[in-house]
């Protein structure tokens, strides 16, 4: 258990945990050197919600649809070998796969039936630890979606991606802001802190020196516009109904779906406006290339 006078060093640094007090029941820890934000639910339950999943489908789908768009300009065409680790349902290799890709992924949560069935016959699919995977060096591309914070040991997940990736090939992390205004403004009631299974939030230069200790190269971070368009309005429905928070997650309250859609111009002007506004992370490295 974590406790805010005995936090250990920073993963990522080696640099002090310093206690970071959101409310009077709610702790986090933060690294003073890169900003690492670590989260232990005894100590930051922040009325986290009883299922791990609280998002909402429709949301899901505009982000694969965003996300997607992305990626496939960062890997080549047909033959392209595409590697997701949590892949879900596999909607995101799907489109991989009927772009003509070879698709791979690791998500110890692997529910088969649930899993895009053309996905669960063409790729090479484990529920194994993603640690537990041999390395191959053949793969164009690695993504992780919104999956690094949930991730206990950091450089091994790090050093992990980093062996599946072929010299030159690309990985891609998408992940919530550590250093971002949201959990500033929002503190405790900021939706990211609803999931229970979220344990660590990266920011910008702790993104970056994790990266580079596994040996990638060219580390670019961006903070994405349109990624997580509801936090906001779910940020703010935490806040108004603190006291009587839904066991599934306000999403499920339809009226927090409305508030997404209604405030949804707004929100997008104060993220262009205001970079830090943006809740998401886009960490983007190259596996180095001997030959080059």
């Amino acid at each position: 258990m974590t406790r805010p006078d005995a936090a250990p060093d920073c993963q990522v640094c080696g640099g002090g945990m310093r206690p970071w007090r959101l409310d009077r029941r709610n702790s986090l820890h933060r690294c003073a050197r890169c900003g690492l934000v670590l989260r232990d639910l005894v100590d930051a339950p922040a009325g986290a919600r009883a299922p791990a999943y609280g998002g909402d489908p429709g949301l899901d789908r505009v982000r694969l649809s965003l996300t997607y768009r992305r990626l496939r300009r960062l890997v080549p065409g047909r033959g392209a070998r595409v590697f997701e680790v949590g892949f879900g349902t596999g909607a995101l290799l799907r489109r991989f796969l009927d772009d003509g890709a070879t698709v791979a992924g690791a998500d110890p949560g692997l529910l088969e039936v649930d899993v895009d069935p053309a996905v669960a016959a063409a790729g090479d699919l484990t529920a194994a630890p993603l640690a537990d995977r041999p390395g191959g060096g053949s793969h164009d591309l690695v993504v992780g979606v919104h999956v690094i914070e949930h991730v206990a040991d950091l450089a091994d997940f790090a050093d992990a991606c980093c062996d599946l990736l072929r010299p030159g090939g690309r990985l891609v992390l998408l992940t919530p802001a550590g250093d971002g205004a949201g959990l500033a403004w929002f503190r405790s009631r900021w939706w990211m802190l609803e999931d229970p299974t979220h344990v660590r939030f990266l920011t910008a230069d702790s993104a970056r020196r994790l990266l580079e200790s596994a040996g990638l190269v060219d580390v670019r971070v961006r903070r994405l516009v349109l990624d997580s368009v509801g936090v906001e309005a779910a940020s703010l429905v935490r806040a108004l109904r603190w006291r009587h928070l839904p066991a599934a997650g306000v999403l499920s309250w339809p009226v927090t779906r409305v508030l997404v859609l209604v405030t949804a111009p707004v929100v997008l002007a104060v993220r262009l406006l205001v970079p830090a506004a943006r809740p998401t992370l886009e960490v983007i490295a190259r596996c180095p290339d001997p030959q080059r």
